[in-house]
């Protein structure tokens, strides 16, 4: 199998890989439009930053997996990969505390206006009557936006710095927010009124969480509020964010940015942005200690690909079945049982939505069960037991989804 890392991975990485017997092929200067050119004959594609198109997708014959080796996957085509049947899979949860620090860095120099005085200083300018101006961050309300695995790690450090911490998520209820020590906020711009400072950490998906921080919620929040990104650019309405920083006198961090840049140098066009704030340029997971960890994970990913087919961490795998019967043959594990039933099955227009069998102890028998979208005739329930190699054959419905 061949392995191409279009993007710079830990050399560990790639050590790894060949030592599975993979051939790998590392070039990390490609960009989204040169990487159709060069995916080629490629079984496995990793990516970090680099933005895998559509023409990528059907440009990679062999191509069966894509790794993202990190958390979010909207870099990726994943409609083009579902049109292939290729598998997205990526390494949630791995570069965890290294997003959570950089919040909690971004915080503290908006709040303080670091990055501000650290300019003017190196212009030669001493404005201690300026920038001694913060509210601190003792006591104040810090509203977090996204209690996913970053959102918790960020609410910890919050509580050491003796915050007050809220939080808001589509999936939080009030007992997950009280065994957190949390306080809940049922509606998303309750957090703007409530909060002192904001921190959003939800994933980015086009039709939930596009511009979910829009003009409404930016008006929400207190003057002098502070606003944190280190999740997606695209969270945020840009230019409404521009007018609010303007007319509320917002202190705003951020790492990520709508429409940035892909690659790990190139112009930023949003300057105007960047000056109105303290910003870094999407370096949210770029730690030593979260690149080991990814490395590690992709990996891990890559051997359970080549050992069962199937890699962990799947994003796009669908969630509910269309299957409405389970049918569970007991059989011996002989050549051609499973052959045969297909086939009745086909013939009958039966589609087999899911299907595992098990393999028992001396591998004399087997148990497979097969989800499909509809019922046998009992006529054809007799014929496939008929089969001297079918132990036992069993319907029933599915009484919930799957």
């Amino acid at each position: 199998m061949k392995v191409l890392i279009a993007d710079k991975l830990s050399e560990k990485t790639v050590s790894a890989l060949k030592k599975l017997g993979l051939e790998v092929e590392v070039n990390a200067d490609l960009t989204a439009e040169q990487l159709p050119q060069a995916i080629d004959k490629s079984d496995i594609l990793i990516v970090r930053s680099t933005k895998v198109i559509a023409r990528t997708i059907e440009a990679a014959p062999n191509l069966s997996l894509i790794i993202r080796a990190g958390a979010g996957v909207n870099t990726i085509d994943i409609t083009a990969a579902n049109a292939r049947g290729i598998y997205v899979s990526n390494c949630p949860g791995k570069n965890t505390e290294a997003v959570a620090e950089l919040a909690i860095g971004l915080l503290i120099s908006a709040d303080r206006q670091i990055a501000n005085a650290t300019r003017d200083l190196r212009a030669g300018l001493w404005k201690k009557k300026d920038y001694g101006k913060a509210r601190g961050l003792k006591d104040r309300v810090l509203g977090i936006v996204g209690f996913g695995a970053i959102g918790k790690a960020v609410a910890r450090r919050a509580r050491s710095l003796d915050m007050k911490v809220a939080a808001w998520s589509r999936s939080l209820n009030k007992e997950t927010a009280d065994f957190f020590k949390v306080g809940y906020t049922p509606d998303l711009i309750d957090i703007a009124r409530v909060s002192d400072a904001v921190s959003i950490h939800v994933a980015y998906d086009k039709t939930k969480t596009h511009h979910i921080i829009d003009k409404t919620f930016l008006d929400a929040l207190k003057d002098g509020a502070i606003l944190i990104n280190t999740s997606r650019g695209e969270v945020i309405d840009s230019s409404a964010l521009k007018q609010a920083i303007r007319t509320k006198k917002l202190r705003v961090g951020m790492d990520v940015f709508e429409n940035e840049p892909a690659g790990g140098e190139a112009p930023f066009e949003d300057r105007e942005l960047a000056e109105l704030m303290t910003a870094t340029p999407h370096i949210g997971a770029s730690t030593d200690q979260a690149s080991e960890a990814i490395a590690d994970e992709v990996v891990n990913i890559v051997k359970a690909f080549m050992g069962k087919g199937v890699p962990p961490n799947t994003v796009n795998i669908r969630a509910r079945s269309s299957a409405t019967q389970s049918l569970v043959v007991r059989h011996y594990n002989r050549v051609g049982v499973l052959a045969g039933i297909l086939d009745k099955l086909r013939s009958s227009g039966i589609n087999v939505e899911e299907m595992s069998n098990t393999i028992f102890e001396s591998s004399t028998a087997a148990c497979c069960t097969l989800l499909i979208d509809a019922e046998p005739t009992s006529e054809m329930l007799s014929k496939m037991a008929e089969d001297k190699n079918i132990i036992e054959i069993a319907l029933k419905p599915l009484s919930y989804p799957v």
